[in-house]
């Protein structure tokens, strides 16, 4: 049962949790960053989660049911049949001998307790109140494996491509993946989810059978079926209940068959905001100064999946307000937003970066977004837009901050237009952070941490130090990981950097300055990140080298 807007205001002013005024600043909030009213609330720590599940739960006159810190084992849940539970929406909080306690998001239905009486007719039944979100999560204890459930729908003889396909993306949506993988092999074809970065199997299917699902997904994202030899691209939207996304479809032949990847794309990004993406408080004071800069140019570096877009839209949706006049140009166009001019690159009509750019300059824009500078005359366009009075962001591979001002210059842009027009180079990689429900803490002495760690023990002065990991859960599929954050590394344009830039200076002699002027690499970065306890130093050494290295 999801509480509305109106009701939750209710709620909130009656159990004093938030004054008239409170109330106010969060829809005034809402209505500029056209964000959700329980957004609104989060983004100005107005409450927290748990807090609006507490305000939630003493409108029931229930007591709340925190699932995400006290996540119930797969025995506990398991007690309550799969009908009963996702028909009323209960889950099982605790069990004690003669009294149990059951989380529900609609605590007022009459059959409720009568139904639960039933399971357990020898135990007190009490009720609590769970978020929404929070049960969603546990009821993915009751799924069955994916060639399980495929061996039934075999069976079963109806439809069976779109079910076998309903039930993947079920699965994709329910485990946060990033990515579907269709990987045809010798006599069968291999499912994988990529969760947090990572590739995992998922399920496999038979050859035959792949043939018909491959024809639905080339049929639903508007991709020709009779090609089989050349490489395509598409989109595709799912909707199903309460599970929506879109979807990039990516096809490619192999010499085993077409391999297929469909990338999600985030729903979530018109609810993300700077300090979601991990920065740090200094850090994003930093970000806000310089994107409210008249012009001038912000670059984000990083390898492909580094979530270098999502850090421009979070800036972007920092800046959209109905009077600013913000374009972008993209390929493709994975987040749409309302209140921004979104092009896509389209090569079949020769819309390339360049040309687009070179219209959208036309187009009397305060802020563009260039999605990618690829190319040398590219780079020229974006670097006279930011020159001539406007705001630009772009994304560029490079490694490191330190090396975009060189490669830059290599690709032809003179040093003094550069030194001119770059306000802010922000490099970044994604991590994968400890999982909340099975986190827990070791003491460790500093020298077992050079021990294992040699490039982060210098970074632990202390004799003694907590570091944390997760013991593996349902909540994270046994990972002891959930969900990412990025770890950053920023260089602010100084005038001594400007006058830096100017000699066509090394990468070496960039960072040596950043660092004389405060700068912190992407591992230091994530070494506060690690003392806070969000990653593991494993997860750090996989993706960041130490300044040592």
């Amino acid at each position: 049962m999801n509480i509305d807007d109106n009701k939750l205001r209710e709620i909130l002013l009656r159990e004093n949790y938030a004054t008239a005024e409170d109330i106010n600043k969060a829809e005034e909030n809402s209505r500029l960053k056209r964000i959700s009213f329980t957004d609104s609330l989060f983004d100005i720590n107005l409450t927290t989660k748990d807090l609006l599940g507490q305000a939630i739960a003493e409108s029931f006159q229930i007591p709340y049911a925190d699932l995400n810190s006290n996540q119930p084992s797969l025995e506990q849940v398991l007690k309550i049949p799969e009908d009963v539970a996702k028909k009323f929406r209960v889950v099982v909080f605790s069990v004690s001998q003669d009294e149990v306690v059951v989380a529900t998001d609609n605590p007022t239905v009459k059959e409720l307790v009568p139904a639960l009486l039933e399971i357990f007719p020898e135990s007190e039944v009490k009720i609590g109140y769970g978020l929404p979100e929070d049960i969603d999560a546990v009821f993915s204890a009751y799924r069955k494996p994916l060639d399980t459930r495929f061996s039934k729908i075999l069976e079963s003889q109806k439809r069976v491509a779109p079910e076998i396909l309903d039930e993947i993306f079920s699965d994709a949506f329910s485990y946060h993946a990033s990515d579907i993988h269709f990987e045809p092999q010798h006599k069968k074809v291999v499912i994988r989810f990529r969760v947090d970065g990572v590739l995992q199997a998922a399920g496999v299917i038979s050859k035959e059978l792949y043939e018909n699902i491959l024809n639905r997904v080339k049929v639903i994202s508007g991709l020709h079926i009779d090609e089989h030899f050349s490489a395509q691209d598409g989109s595709m939207h799912y909707e199903k209940e309460n599970i929506i996304f879109d979807m990039r479809t990516s096809i490619v032949p192999t010499v085993e068959g077409e391999k297929v990847v469909l990338r999600i794309l985030s729903s979530y990004i018109n609810g993300l905001n700077l300090s979601d993406l991990g920065l740090s408080p200094h850090d994003q004071r930093i970000f806000e100064r310089e994107a409210q800069k008249p012009f001038g140019m912000i670059l984000v570096v990083g390898p492909t999946g580094s979530g270098k877009t999502t850090t421009l839209y979070a800036i972007l949706k920092l800046l959209n307000k109905p009077d600013v006049n913000i374009t972008t140009i993209e390929d493709p166009v994975e987040y749409k937003m309302l209140g921004v001019n979104q092009i896509q690159v389209n090569p079949q009509t020769n819309l390339t970066f360049a040309k687009g750019l070179r219209s959208i300059v036309r187009q009397d824009p305060d802020t563009i977004l260039v999605g990618e500078i690829r190319d040398n005359e590219t780079a020229e366009i974006a670097v006279n837009a930011a020159l001539t009075g406007h705001l630009l962001l772009s994304t560029f591979h490079a490694n490191d901050a330190a090396t975009a001002i060189p490669r830059l210059i290599d690709m032809g842009i003179e040093p003094f237009l550069l030194s001119s027009t770059l306000e802010l180079i922000v490099a970044q990689r994604l991590v994968r952070k400890i999982c909340e429900s099975c986190r827990y803490s070791i003491d460790s002495s500093q020298k077992n941490i050079v021990e294992k760690h040699k490039a982060a023990g210098q970074f632990f002065t202390n004799k003694d130090a907590t570091l944390y990991q997760g013991k593996g859960c349902s909540n994270c599929g046994g990972s002891g990981y959930s969900g990412r954050i990025a770890i950053f590394e920023l260089i602010s344009v100084t005038e001594e950097m400007k006058e830096l830039i100017l000699k066509t200076p090394s990468s070496s002699e960039i960072r040596k300055l950043a660092n004389e002027q405060g700068g912190k690499v992407m591992f230091e970065d994530g070494i506060e990140k690690v003392k806070s306890g969000v990653i593991t130093i494993e997860e750090l050494e996989r993706v960041a080298e130490s300044p040592q290295d």
